[in-house]
């Protein structure tokens, strides 16, 4: 979310009914007030096994769990977003206490209000309430950035309620947050917590690549990792720790990676068992 804040063929008509039967059957158990009990992955789980979305749902913010353009496809093995649209593709089952595995790089595609601007996406963990709470696009969550220079940000995402999180920081010479260990604990409800390097003059332009950075140069694969233990989530970009927070208000939900006006690619989505936990 930037921030605080190739067409293919036309789908069958069959995936619209399933979209639809899919809603209403959502909504039937939110009326009843019954949530789905979540999981804790015992062993590692592949969330995406390359073939198809089985186990997920679409959401976008004109067409709802409608997908006409195709945003969310399946390319060479690959979930591809193109951004087209705002919105995400969720984990129909909720989780909790996990360690989240996403290898991904960005595509060449980016669309407009975004054209020029850094590419843009993010993995939303502890989703929980209704769909597009958030402006009509996103569900109440806590959001693990993925922007060009920003990968590994903490953004609270709103919804009925704000979610809230502690992170220790130091404040940058731009009066920001920034993750420190050690530093002073930081309670909020609403903005962003920055990863540790990223740089006091990030801009908001194509490309951006900053100081300190430990994400790889637009179109090579990315290991992002995020680890929800508890009421804790620490974030790891490239095999490094890039932010940390603990005492989240959410330590349950579904998990949805958004579409937010970049072309991004996801080989590898996996949850394994956090570990040290049985």
């Amino acid at each position: 979310m930037a921030r605080e804040r190739d067409n293919m063929a036309s789908k069958p008509a069959w995936l619209g009914r399933r979209a639809f039967l899919l809603a209403s059957a959502g909504a039937l158990v939110a009326a009843a007030g019954a949530d789905p009990a979540p999981i804790v992955p015992r062993r590692k789980t592949a969330l995406f096994k390359g073939k198809n979305l089985d186990g997920f749902y679409t959401w976008l913010r004109a067409t709802k769990y409608d997908d006409p353009k195709g945003v969310f496809s399946v390319r060479k093995g690959c979930l591809r977003i193109s951004g087209e649209d705002w919105g995400g593709i969720g984990t129909r089952a909720t989780y909790r206490d996990y360690h989240l595995i996403m290898e991904w790089k960005w595509g060449a595609l980016v669309f407009d209000p975004r054209k020029g601007k850094a590419r843009d996406s993010g993995i939303l963990v502890h989703a929980v309430g209704a769909e597009g709470a958030y402006g009509g696009v996103w569900p109440e969550s806590i959001e693990c950035q993925i922007i060009e220079g920003g990968c590994g940000d903490f953004i609270l995402v709103n919804g009925v309620s704000r979610p809230t999180l502690t992170v220790e920081c130091r404040l940058g010479p731009d009066r920001q947050h920034y993750w420190k260990k050690g530093g002073e604990p930081v309670s909020k409800d609403r903005g962003r917590f920055n990863w540790w390097g990223r740089d006091p003059e990030w801009k908001d332009q194509f490309g951006f690549r900053g100081r300190e950075g430990v994400e790889k140069p637009a179109g090579e694969w990315n290991r992002s990792e995020v680890i929800c233990d508890g009421d804790s989530i620490t974030n790891l970009v490239n095999g490094v720790v890039v932010n940390h927070g603990t005492r989240a208000s959410h330590t349950q939900g579904k998990i949805m990676i958004q579409s937010e006006g970049a072309e991004i690619l996801i080989r590898r989505l996996e949850l394994k068992p956090v570990r040290g936990r049985k």
